[in-house]
């Protein structure tokens, strides 16, 4: 099923971006009278009918609407280090939309090589993910910030950092959460974190917890953490 996106939605219509009405009109050939599927990315799917074909703004009229079908009663939350090579963290981005996540923050931390990100791009494959993957609710991509800032937020639910380290005592991570229970984790740079702030993410109530006996790279790590949760709550 091919779902578009509006984030307009108003008064029983949708009025769709440039690149929306561009790929629907000019690229599937689409017209008016024609129907289709579409989210608000705010947790509504959409059917309509194509009330105006202007390319550079198309319009539809809503003929019915329901609440997300794969809607999940737990939110997650992944704070994860920057990459140094831009197309792992897009990948990490695109596979964690797919697999369901509600907010992405990039922190930053003392071995992190990169301190900034291409929000345009990563909102842009955020949103394609979300449609690929047939979802209704676009995730929050949250600006760059500091671990330590991050620490002290309050976060509902379980708090769970992955390390390497060893000298910590860590759990898997399947067992450091409850079903249905909303969730954030941090996933850290290459080289990990260091023990001081896995000690200061401890004291701020954050869990140790591993990924397994095979070390990870930074974005596989982010999405078995992701994958984990996911699962147990199937």
């Amino acid at each position: 099923m091919q779902i578009f996106y509006s984030a307009d939605v108003k008064d029983g219509k949708a009025l769709f971006s440039r690149e929306e009405s561009g790929h629907c009109l000019r690229v599937l050939r689409m017209r008016r009278g024609d129907s289709l599927t579409f989210t608000d990315g705010k947790g509504t799917i959409y059917e309509g009918v194509i009330s105006g074909d202007d390319p550079k703004g198309m319009t539809v009229t809503v003929t019915s609407e329901k609440s997300d079908p794969v809607r999940r009663n737990y939110r997650l939350h992944v704070a994860i280090s920057p990459l140094k090579n831009d197309d792992r963290l897009e990948w990490f981005i695109e596979k964690a939309v797919e697999t369901g996540i509600d907010v992405i923050t990039p922190v930053i931390c003392n071995r992190s090589e990169k301190k900034r990100i291409r929000r345009e791009r990563l909102e842009g494959i955020m949103l394609s993910a979300m449609k690929q993957s047939a979802r209704c609710t676009l995730p929050l991509l949250e600006e760059p910030e500091d671990l330590n800032s991050f620490l002290v937020r309050h976060s509902p639910g379980k708090r769970i950092i992955a390390t390497c380290d060893s000298a910590f005592e860590r759990i898997a991570i399947n067992k450091a959460f409850d079903r249905g229970e909303d969730v954030t984790i941090l996933i850290g740079p290459e080289g990990d974190f260091t023990s001081e702030e896995v000690k200061a993410a401890m004291n701020a109530g954050f869990v140790p917890v591993h990924l397994g006996t095979a070390r990870l790279r930074t974005e596989t790590a982010g999405i078995a953490a992701c994958w984990s949760v996911s699962l147990a709550n199937i």
